[in-house]
């Protein structure tokens, strides 16, 4: 009994592994996508991946039949909505996406990177797929515009 037990755990292992050497690249240029931080200081990013693909392992054996990939990247986005709307902090040096809020952010980067459709984003953020369709607009507009001129000191 313990040796069938420690070789499913060594397979679960294995298939998580392989899991996250094929999707941990892409999991976490969207999660620096979402913190706006640079890619090559990105602690905030890493951790929230981090978190997500903890919580994925701990589901591994009940994801049978369900996309992994799918499954990680909506516990990502909902860490990262839980605490950017928490905290509300600033970003500094992130580019374009410092100048958009969280919810924009989180929006334009599943609609838009992850390819995730309106309807989706909406059920997975709980707004109606027309609020998401406007943020949306509203935050390629904003990456689109003029960034504000800063005063000179």
């Amino acid at each position: 009994m313990r040796e069938r037990q420690a070789n499913r755990h060594r397979r679960r292992a294995r298939e998580f592994e392989a899991f996250v050497a094929g999707a941990a690249g892409r999991l976490l240029h969207a999660a620096t996508l979402l913190t706006a931080e640079p890619p090559d200081d990105n602690a905030r990013a890493r951790q929230l991946l981090t978190a997500a693909l903890s919580r994925t392992y701990a589901d591994w054996e009940r994801l049978r039949g369900e996309d992994p990939y799918d499954r990680t990247r909506q516990e990502l986005a909902a860490r990262f909505a839980r605490s950017a709307w928490r905290y509300r902090q600033h970003v500094a040096g992130g580019g374009v996406l410092e100048r958009l809020t969280p919810q924009e952010r989180l929006v334009l980067v599943l609609r838009l990177y992850e390819g995730v459709a309106e309807e989706q984003v909406a059920a997975q953020i709980g707004l109606p797929a027309e609020r998401v369709r406007a943020i949306c607009t509203r935050a390629v507009a904003t990456m689109r515009s003029k960034p504000p001129e800063v005063a000179a000191r």
